[in-house]
């Protein structure tokens, strides 16, 4: 990878690892379904009139929207409204990778490996000990939305994988036409319209600019850099950089937000990532292992 794009790599992640934080910020204002109409809103317009819309079926394109789009952010939304940290946020919401193996394995019949069962166990251990922390600066209702929209992330990414070679950026945007109304109809059930008029009425600067950096940063710039890099080099070299977006969730949570981890969270998010890790790798080394082993035969 060359230096400018390892740059713009490290930069998707700045941003989608601060991502964590703009969101708590903008739920001290803005009640969360009503934040993510906005959100998704800002993101389709004006952009939909300048972006391709790509050629997969009315049905997938709904199916994309409701799951990565509407149910990803509905549950992570609520589930920081209730008392989830942002640092923990960015970390539980990558238990999508092993949620989306077997959602994978269900769906399109792809095999699970014995490194990946083995990196869930070791992740499922890291979440088991961040979860019987709830109540310690973590609610256990946040907790278990955090899996909630972890597990609609990685419905989503099966069915992009359904969809096979697409306009990223395409599909992010026109799949942001489908969560607006869903969201405010969520909102209205949820909050009631008083809520959401007099949230509409105090507007601030700062909702403004949490609005703008999750629509047109976290949104429209890291997708369309993500799938940038995607389009110039091995999806194997490019995703494990995501990887690293709970290391600045984690990190620029504590710096900003005053948040801080347990002593056991901490190992538990340890434990997370050594999964992840080995989700990632393992399979690479123990065939490396096996070449090796062979050669010597």
């Amino acid at each position: 990878m060359s230096p400018r794009d390892l740059l713009l790599a490290l930069l998707v992640i700045v941003v989608w690892g601060l991502n964590f934080v703009v969101i708590k910020v903008g739920l001290h204002d803005m009640p969360p379904m009503l934040l993510g109409a906005l959100r998704f809103l800002l993101a389709a317009f004006p952009a939909v009139f300048f972006v391709r819309r790509p050629q997969v079926p009315l049905r997938w394109m709904l199916a994309y929207g409701l799951t990565i789009s509407l149910g990803q952010f509905a549950f992570l939304f609520y589930a920081m409204h209730v008392g989830m940290p942002a640092g923990l946020a960015s970390l539980v919401l990558q238990s999508q990778a092993f949620f989306t193996l077997f959602f994978a394995a269900l769906f399109l019949g792809e095999r699970l490996r014995g490194s990946n069962l083995f990196g869930l166990l070791v992740a499922a251990a890291g979440l088991a000990l961040i979860g019987l922390q709830g109540d310690r600066m973590m609610t256990l209702a946040g907790f278990a939305l955090t899996i909630a929209a972890a597990s609609m992330w990685a419905l989503g990414n099966v069915v992009t994988r359904k969809l096979g070679k697409v306009n990223l950026v395409g599909l992010v945007v026109w799949g942001s036409l489908i969560p607006p109304l869903p969201f405010l109809g969520l909102s209205l059930w949820l909050d009631g319209p008083q809520v959401i008029a007099d949230s509409l009425r105090h507007f601030s600067l700062d909702s403004a600019l949490v609005l703008a950096y999750l629509a047109f940063g976290a949104t429209i710039l890291g997708y369309g850099l993500w799938s940038r890099l995607l389009s110039r080099y091995p999806a194997s070299q490019v995703a494990p950089f995501s990887l690293l977006v709970p290391v600045v969730g984690i990190s620029s949570s504590a710096l900003l937000l005053g948040e801080r981890l347990s002593s056991l969270q901490m190992l538990g998010a340890a434990l997370v990532m050594g999964g992840l890790l080995i989700n990632v790798w393992g399979g690479r080394l123990l065939d490396s292992w096996r070449r090796r082993a062979l050669d010597m035969a």
